[in-house]
């Protein structure tokens, strides 16, 4: 059945039903019925125009060299968002977003974890190559009042933009949008943009009621995936980034569902920089990117000619919500921007040696499904990959420790879904789209990868380590309900 056929006549509100649960053969969890969403707050009222505040950085407690121990504790917290009404959220160390972890090249990182939650929950290291056992994956939960030691060794050429948050399966969703996630940025020695003054965006959404509670997630949300009514960067409402000289930005996209098309008014800028860290050379000239959920990119502002003011802002994306009641998008503003006069900064040529992967000792196939039926009168949704919902006991594909894998990655939906795989980066090697097959301008690396509708994606990638790993549709509330697949690493 064609999905606009499907959920024309308002189908979408009976459409939930059957998204938020699904038998206990295919999902470990059972899913909250979607409920309607209630009257929101209004946070446009929320200090805007404040300058940009840096991250606070997790304490090393270590004296030992090249070792990092640090501790992070997952509890409840309160914010005062709605007027006359508190908040409770739940936070790494009470901060929203957690402590920035800044790690370098070669160190072992221990994160001494504590859960004061009263739900089960995990840490995930995001982009990270580590041990399956500290990978943070649904297979391994800590439990209320719980604690679990993370030992992370970190690669000596894992220099990158990275971030934490939980993964346990059915309630990702739920555990993000509460507010926790944090950034975690592996340093190089050799990095040669070292010169350039850096700034830290960590993007996310918010939904707030009126009555100061975050409302659980709605039809549309089971649909589309959570989108806030307000986007924030560290935590702040529309600040001031002042630019006085060139900068390295490095940029988080830590909503559940929301793509970020950026845009500085149309002034260019230079991408140096993907999930896993630089790319092999700059590309200057950018005026606009797209970050889908959870991907990262570092770029360079430069001063201009002339001072000026510009805004940061996510422009629409049509990504193919589905739904009859579906409020349309429109362009929301992150940040204002002064640019001060100066000249910009040199760049090198390139900016770090990527060999390419190849060639393949295997090859992955995984397409991306939507499954819309009436069967017996009536109205279910699934999300799906190979037709199959995630189930925490079957094992899907078998990887090779240390081979080079390809990976087709096919988007049969009618909907964007961007896609992960845990265990490290890959290299996307070419899109396959409306006939026409485009190669990356330069060599990257990269942990997620976001595929339009009937878009094809082909990947390389080596697993270093023996487990099981997860590779998900990281539009949470989607992943929440199946859309991710388990690869056993042997």
């Amino acid at each position: 059945m064609q999905r606009r056929d499907f959920l024309r006549g308002g189908a979408i509100g009976v459409l939930a039903l059957g998204m938020g649960r699904v038998s206990a053969a295919s999902h470990l969890h059972d899913l909250p019925a979607a409920v309607p969403t209630p009257p929101l707050a209004d946070l446009t009222t929320l200090p805007s125009g404040e300058p940009l505040r840096s991250l606070p950085t997790l304490t090393n407690r270590s004296a030992v060299d090249r070792l990092f121990i640090g501790d992070l504790v997952a509890g409840s917290a309160q914010r005062q968002w709605a007027q006359g009404h508190p908040t409770t959220v739940w936070a790494y160390n009470g901060q929203m977003p957690g402590p920035l972890i800044e790690l370098w090249e070669g160190d072992t990182a221990e994160i001494h974890f504590q859960n004061h939650l009263a739900s089960p929950t995990t840490v995930h290291w995001h982009g990270l190559s580590v041990p399956v056992s500290a990978d943070g994956g649904p297979h391994h939960p800590v439990a209320p009042g719980k604690q679990q030691v993370y030992r992370l060794p970190i690669g000596k050429d894992a220099a990158g933009s990275y971030w934490y948050h939980p993964h346990p399966h059915g309630h990702t969703a739920e555990q993000v949008f509460h507010g926790l996630a944090g950034p975690l940025i592996v340093r190089s020695k050799q990095d040669p943009l070292s010169h350039l003054a850096e700034r830290h965006l960590f993007i996310t959404d918010l939904r707030v009621a009126a009555d100061g509670q975050l409302p659980a997630d709605d039809a549309n949300d089971w649909m589309n995936g959570r989108e806030g009514q307000v986007v924030m960067i560290n935590g702040q409402y529309q600040p001031v980034i002042e630019v006085r000289e060139s900068q390295r930005w490095r940029i988080w996209n830590a909503c559940s569902a929301r793509y970020l098309r950026l845009s500085l008014g149309g002034m260019p800028f230079t991408q140096v920089g993907t999930d896993g860290g630089l790319t092999q050379a700059p590309r200057a000239g950018l005026t606009e990117i797209v970050l889908a959920p959870a991907e990262r990119v570092e770029i360079v502002v430069d001063p201009a000619a002339a001072a000026s003011s510009c805004e940061l802002t996510a422009l629409i994306y049509p990504r193919g919500k589905m739904g009859g009641d579906v409020q349309p998008d429109t362009a929301i503003k992150l940040a204002q921007v002064h640019v001060g006069q100066g000249m910009a900064a040199p760049l090198p040529s390139t900016l770090r040696d990527i060999a390419a992967l190849g060639p393949e000792k295997r090859r992955h196939v995984i397409r991306i499904q939507e499954d819309m039926s009436m069967a017996g009168g009536h109205h279910s949704m699934r999300f799906l990959l190979n037709g199959k919902q995630f189930d925490m006991h079957r094992i899907d594909e078998i990887g090779h420790v240390g081979q080079v894998e390809g990976w087709e990655v096919i988007n049969e939906a009618d909907m964007d879904h961007p896609f992960h795989i845990h265990g490290g980066q890959f290299q996307v090697i070419e899109h396959e789209f409306d006939g026409k097959v485009e190669r990356p301008a330069v060599l990257s690396w990269r942990d997620t990868i976001n595929l339009r509708a009937g878009e094809t994606v082909r990947l390389r990638m080596v697993q270093a380590y023996r487990g099981l790993q997860m590779y998900h549709c990281h539009i949470l509330e989607h992943e929440d309900q199946g859309m991710m697949g388990l690869l056993n690493v042997v």
